[in-house]
């Protein structure tokens, strides 16, 4: 996650390829996370915004969405070639090593699922 949001940053097109100061570096960085967390809409959480995915917003916006796809759905269903559209929701959850089921409870416990840490945590006994 923290490479894409990096690209994004590298791509702005107000990316000042210098910063002519610490101050400058951290007003322009402010100004991107703000941006980045309540304005930019990401494909990956199908359109919406960090913000809007973390509050819940995006529950009353999908329903809003939704109801104008039924609309349009309803007056000309003609334009729909495969059917009535549904709004895409965000992952319930989003995860890099998911812990599977069957882990060892030890495992489970520490959050964490690198697929080494068994020979790590073998070798420090």
């Amino acid at each position: 996650m923290s490479e894409a949001q990096f690209k994004t940053l590298k791509y702005q097109p107000d990316y000042p390829r210098r910063f002519d100061h610490y101050d400058h570096a951290m007003r322009w960085c402010n100004d991107y996370v703000e941006w980045y967390n309540h304005k930019h809409h990401h494909s990956s959480p199908e359109g919406f915004t960090p913000e809007q995915v973390f509050t819940g917003q995006y529950v009353d916006i999908a329903r809003v969405r939704q109801g104008a796809l039924d609309d349009a759905f309803a007056l000309h269903p003609e334009r729909f070639s495969r059917g009535r559209s549904l709004v895409k929701l965000p992952p319930r959850e989003v995860v890099i090593n998911p812990i599977p089921d069957d882990a060892e409870p030890s495992i489970a416990e520490q959050g964490v699922n690198f697929p080494t840490l068994q020979r790590v945590l073998q070798k420090a006994t």
